[in-house]
């Protein structure tokens, strides 16, 4: 048990050592710390050596002076100018052709269909030419020029690789390639 108690003991003074070490070094530390950035010293750039820089002049007979009056003032912080208005857009003309007026009477007749035969070829009776078409369901027709066909169509002449019809009105005139393709 004497062991122990001296154990003890000996662990009890190194622990203060320790203490009054580390208390006397971070105290020093802090005696020694720089200056703090923020704070404004009389031409000292570097840390502070212990002197306390000069107090600024305060003028008190300033502060005693008269104010001026809001109608001298030329600027209030607390109110806002409206926003000028700005100037109008510029003005642009545009010239628009005048639309020629339209004639007043009957509406133009619909436009014409297609006219749906096409041209298979050409049968020869002697000096005349017969020419062989073929409707939308596949019947032959045949007809020679200047000929009716159907009661809707003209043959108005017959070429070797093509034809040209028309309505009975002679409106829709067109030339059919062998093809079929007008």
């Amino acid at each position: 048990m004497a062991r122990s108690r001296r154990q003890q003991v000996a662990v009890g003074i190194v622990g203060l050592l320790v203490a009054g070490g580390g208390y006397w070094f971070w105290s020093r530390a802090a005696a020694t710390a720089p200056a703090a950035s923020n704070l404004v010293g009389a031409g000292s750039k570097g840390p502070s050596t212990g002197t306390q820089a000069p107090t600024p002049d305060v003028h008190l007979d300033a502060l005693q002076a008269a104010r001026p009056t809001p109608d001298q003032m030329k600027r209030n912080l607390f109110r806002f100018k409206p926003k000028p208005v700005p100037p109008p857009p510029p003005t642009v003309v545009v010239s628009r052709p005048i639309a020629p007026s339209m004639p007043s009477g009957p509406p133009p007749p619909p436009p014409l269909s297609p006219i749906p035969l096409k041209f298979a070829g050409v049968v020869t009776q002697g000096a005349v030419k017969v020419a062989v078409l073929i409707d939308t369901i596949g019947h032959q027709i045949y007809g020679k020029e200047g000929e009716t066909i159907e009661g809707r169509y003209k043959i108005w002449k017959i070429g070797t690789d093509s034809i040209d019809i028309s309505y009975l009105d002679g409106r829709g005139r067109l030339a059919i390639r062998m093809n079929g393709s007008p």
